[in-house]
């Protein structure tokens, strides 16, 4: 069953998984050489969770320009074909700042689980940076759990968010 979320400038679109009582979404995830070995282990998270995954990174340890895999899933992100997003380098500035470049992202730069949550409750993020040099894949892990299963409050943040965009 397909389930229509109307949130404040966008609808997002995921399906319930009645007999888990779960959602079930659509995840880009993006990375550079810095995020591989997270990568890989946030998908099968999000895999035993029944989610589906759009891999915009590198597979590899091979330096790359993390651009080439941010835009990509900003765009799956902004054109309703990704429910969320998840990217990652080595410092997640970077990432960040290439996805906050479209129009209808909020990336949000995180590396604890108090900023986690916020971002979904104050600023609707429908992106979640994760710097790897900066955090175990453990605390990645739990951050994505946070993120995916934290709504936006609305009310006067509804307002402010609004406000966000050019």
């Amino acid at each position: 069953m397909l389930i229509t979320l109307k949130t404040h400038s966008f609808c997002i679109f995921v399906e319930h998984d009645f007999i888990k009582n779960q959602f079930i979404m659509t995840i880009a995830i993006g990375n550079d050489h810095a995020g591989t070995e997270y990568k890989f282990e946030i998908i099968k998270y999000l895999e035993s969770k029944g989610h589906t995954v759009l891999n915009f990174g590198t597979d590899t340890n091979a330096s790359m320009d993390y651009p080439d895999a941010i835009h990509p899933t900003a765009t799956a992100v902004e054109s309703g074909k990704a429910t969320f997003g998840i990217i990652l380098c080595g410092s997640g500035n970077g990432a960040q700042m290439t996805a906050n470049k479209h129009q209808g992202i909020r990336a949000a730069l995180c590396w604890n689980n108090e900023l986690v949550a916020l971002t979904r409750q104050h600023n609707n993020s429908n992106i979640l940076t994760i710097p790897a040099r900066f955090t175990s894949i453990q605390q990645a892990l739990g951050f994505v759990e946070i993120f995916l299963n934290t709504a936006f409050e609305g009310g006067r943040h509804g307002n402010r968010v609004d406000k966000i965009s050019c």
